[in-house]
């Protein structure tokens, strides 16, 4: 059982002055006895999301080590990050999942991809015949979702290149839809945008390849944008490690300078955009870095905290702030829709109902 808290302030998104308690780790509006007073001012936010990022990969490749696992969590969390949505790792974390004092994991299982087409050692890797089969399995050892790359440096072109045909993409989301999964993709450029917009798939990572052609399109299947600005600023760094293929380092400094401008076009056509920080190749801890990079790209603030904290929950499936909800909640000591840089210097951060900082 954990301790009944109070907490006083103004409820985001809402802005009206109210008390919360706490009780069994849940939210209530009823008066608690001996409610631990948590916070008596400032302002009270559902948990923040980082939905997209790597826990158990670093720069170097695995961290099977559980201590390893446990460090990347927990620098999430003490950033305000409360729910993760691990968008493919090459280890098992699911028993982070059992833990009280790590944030909530949603899990994608593996990265599914072709030989030879993807980092090394990080994927399942399969033909295309054997794709679905390898979506059911990983529909089972997820938690709803199933990470796919859509492309990829192919070698012998030089650059860019789709993965996947439209038909084993139409076939690969059918089956990760009837097991009840959502399909989340990785794609940088442009030509693998087309087919995978058209099977269903439900989230576009990166997506530094959305042309206004294909925005109507994504905006009319109900596809979410999870850009990751922060990882699309290191472009150009890989550009300059890929001096052998001039064509693909040509395209990833084009996609870099473009990338802002596609997210803010995304977004005014009313495109699902969600925060999400890629950590794993990045390090962990840095969303409120991709909130800041939405903002400067063009969302409101309210929009940029949106997509990381109670739209990105309900997306996900998890509650906000409202009564029975989990108390996972943040708490700053000034208001994070009239300055950004507020949600560096989180005040209490609850997690389960339990007081973590």
């Amino acid at each position: 059982m954990t301790p009944p808290l109070r907490l006083t302030g103004t409820v985001l998104p809402g802005g009206e002055r109210r008390t919360l308690w706490v009780r069994d780790g849940r939210i209530t509006a009823d008066p608690v006895p001996d409610a631990q007073p948590v916070s008596d001012s400032g302002w009270i936010v559902p948990g923040l999301v980082d939905a997209h990022c790597h826990v158990g990969l670093g720069p170097d490749g695995p961290i099977d080590d559980h201590d390893g696992q446990v460090a990347q969590a927990v620098t999430d969390r003490d950033v305000g990050a409360l729910l993760l949505r691990d968008c493919g790792s090459p280890v098992d974390t699911r028993w982070l999942q059992e833990r009280e004092d790590t944030p909530r994991l949603i899990r994608a299982g593996r990265h599914l991809a072709r030989p030879r087409r993807y980092l090394r050692g990080l994927a399942v890797e399969v033909e295309p015949a054997d794709l679905p089969a390898e979506v059911d399995q990983q529909v089972k050892d997820g938690d709803g979702w199933v990470k796919l790359v859509g492309d990829w440096i192919d070698r012998d072109s030089g650059d860019l290149a789709p993965l996947w045909t439209a038909d084993t993409l139409v076939e690969a989301v059918r089956r990760a839809h009837a097991g009840g999964a959502r399909v989340a993709v990785h794609t940088f450029g442009e030509e693998a945008l087309p087919d995978l917009i058209a099977a269903g798939v439900d989230s576009i990572e990166h997506g530094s390849g959305l042309t206004d052609d294909l925005i109507p399109a994504m905006a009319e299947r109900g596809a979410a944008l999870v850009p990751t600005l922060i990882n699309v600023a290191n472009f150009p760094a890989i550009a300059d490690s890929a001096s052998k293929f001039p064509s693909y380092a040509a395209r990833m400094r084009r996609l870099h300078r473009s990338a802002r401008d596609r997210v803010r076009s995304a977004y005014d056509a009313g495109i699902p955009i969600y925060a999400g920080s890629d950590a794993g190749g990045l390090p962990h801890g840095l969303i409120v870095d991709e909130i800041l990079a939405l903002h400067e790209a063009g969302l409101s603030t309210v929009d940029a905290l949106a997509a990381a904290s109670w739209r990105a929950r309900s997306w996900l499936g998890l509650d906000g702030i409202e009564e029975g909800a989990p108390a996972d909640l943040v708490v700053y000591d000034a208001d994070p829709r009239a300055d950004l840089q507020v949600l560096r210097a989180p005040s209490r951060i609850v997690l389960r109902g339990r007081v973590v900082r």
